[in-house]
């Protein structure tokens, strides 16, 4: 790893829980949302879902505005089936790393998140793990959601900087964006990019 490192930021999606955006398109898709493709993807996205992600719209809006342009009547607990089927599982070994971690360094979490997500992410946490929240890892969890600004804003890196007195040259940023890893880097952030096919159980805190 980076030396001289004392802070860890991690991204959650793709870092530490496992997901697969294919598998919530499909979904829509089945439901009646066949533009869904057109609508949501991980490096481009639409106003609707940038806004959902800084807690601009309410779950009310946010899912009514999905059954407003499918193709046939789709209830509330389809989208949010559809939405969560991304989320899939917390790999052990990934849990057990941020426990040693925390023994050295502070840790935080960053991630791009929204309301239906961080309840569905938690729950999985607790069947899979008994923990009951992913915020017992971490000194500092920040959702966009909950306050206001998404990656790659430079403004939530300089918050996440700011309330904690991180110096950047001492901070590692964790992600499997491109466009996040950029802004963390303009910062003077460390940066890890973890690309396609890369864990970090594997490639990054490899086990001695």
């Amino acid at each position: 790893m980076i030396t001289g490192i004392k802070h860890i930021i991690f991204d959650l999606g793709g870092v530490l829980l496992n997901i697969d955006y294919s598998l919530t398109e499909k979904a829509f898709i089945e439901t009646g949302i066949t533009n869904f493709p057109e609508l949501y993807s991980q490096l481009k996205q639409t106003p609707l879902f940038d806004n959902w992600e800084m807690g601009k719209i309410s779950r009310e809006e946010f899912i009514g505005t999905l059954q407003e342009v499918a193709s046939a009547p789709v209830t509330d607990a389809q989208i949010v089936s559809a939405w969560d089927a991304m989320l899939l599982d917390y790999p052990v070994r990934r849990l057990q790393i941020l426990q040693q971690l925390r023994l050295y360094y502070d840790l935080f979490l960053l991630s791009n998140t929204n309301e239906i997500h961080e309840a569905a992410f938690n729950q999985i946490l607790m069947q899979e793990h008994g923990i009951p929240n992913i915020g017992v890892f971490f000194d500092r969890v920040y959702l966009s959601h909950r306050v206001g600004l998404r990656k790659p804003m430079r403004e939530i890196f300089e918050r996440v900087l700011e309330e904690n007195n991180l110096i950047p040259e001492q901070t590692l940023f964790i992600d499997d964006s491109p466009q996040h890893i950029e802004g963390a880097k303009l910062l003077g952030i460390q940066t890890i990019y973890l690309e396609k096919g890369m864990t970090i159980e594997k490639d990054v805190f490899k086990a001695k």
